[in-house]
Formats: structure tokens, C-alpha cells, sequence
């Protein structure tokens, strides 16, 4: 029966599992061990279920369909993360001001408001981009309707409701 309990924590990262094992294959992340070794581009891999999800990129298989619409995904965690979109389940609760959060590194980044620690950037075009979208300048126009994105790949993505792709 699972209860759900996550008794093992990584002392490196504070990660739960539910089983040593688990524990001690996540553990090889933080130690560089990698046994696995995908033979179409020899990324290596701490376990052989991340070898697994990896070979997934290069057949193509993306086994977790979602029952909403036509999307797959080649991780089960992408699809649950996706379905939140059409439940508008937001697990991931502030503890601070009650906010909800559909993803983990949005509560995250949420918390740093309450603490005041700043965000990092690995690049002057991503700070753009931070703060295009936290200043809530939306340039790019749709031609069909006129709602305003942020980002250009976000307009796109939107212009395919209009031609119906």
C-alpha cells in the first residue's frame, strides 16, 4: 500500500523517496557516477531508467498520452505536469501568502519575492526576457485577434488556435 511517506532524504539536496534504493540511485547524481551510456550520443546516465527516458528522445516514443487533447510525452511527469492545465490543479502552495502553483520552480520563484533574494540569469537575453514578462510589456500582437504576448514563441504558439494546426 503506498501511504505516499518519503522517509529517505538526500543529504546533498534535501530530495525524498520513498525507497532506499531510490534514494541511493538519485544520490549517484550529487557522486558523477554514470553507468549508463546511450549509444546514439554517449550521454551518460546515473540509472538505466533515465538512459531509458533519454532513448526516448532519439526513437521518438512518447508512451504518457494525454486523455484532454493530442499531446504525449515521453515522461510521465510531463503529462501530469501538463494536466494541470486543463484541471487548473495548483499543488504547490506558498506558505507564506497562500499563492497556488501549478509547477514547483514557479513556487520557487514566487518565494524569493518573500525573502528578497534575487533571481539569477545566465544570459543579458534572458534577464530581457525576465523582465519583458515581469513588467508586463507584451509586444508581440496577435494579427487575428489582437491579444499581446510577452514572448515571441508564445504569440506563435497562439497563432496555431486561429489556423487550427
Amino acid at each position: 500500500m503506498h501511504t505516499g511517506e518519503k522517509p529517505y532524504h538526500c543529504s546533498h539536496c534535501g530530495k525524498s523517496c520513498t525507497q532506499l534504493g531510490n534514494l541511493r540511485t538519485h544520490e549517484r547524481i550529487h557522486k558523477g557516477v554514470k553507468l549508463n551510456q546511450c549509444t546514439k550520443c554517449r550521454k551518460s546516465f546515473s540509472s538505466s531508467e533515465y538512459l531509458e527516458i533519454h532513448e526516448r528522445i532519439h526513437s521518438g516514443e512518447t508512451p504518457y498520452h494525454c486523455s484532454q487533447c493530442e499531446k504525449s510525452f515521453t515522461r510521465l511527469g510531463s503529462l501530469k505536469r501538463h494536466e494541470r492545465a486543463h484541471t487548473g490543479k495548483k499543488p504547490f502552495h506558498c506558505s507564506l501568502c497562500g499563492k497556488c502553483f501549478t509547477k514547483l520552480g514557479n513556487l520557487k520563484k514566487h518565494e524569493r519575492t518573500h525573502s528578497g533574494e534575487k533571481s539569477s540569469f545566465s544570459s543579458l537575453d534572458i534577464l530581457k526576457k525576465h523582465k519583458r514578462i515581469n513588467s508586463e510589456v507584451q509586444p508581440y500582437p496577435c494579427s487575428d485577434c489582437g491579444k499581446r504576448f510577452s514572448r515571441l514563441n508564445h504569440l506563435r504558439r497562439h497563432e496555431r488556435t486561429h489556423s487550427g494546426e
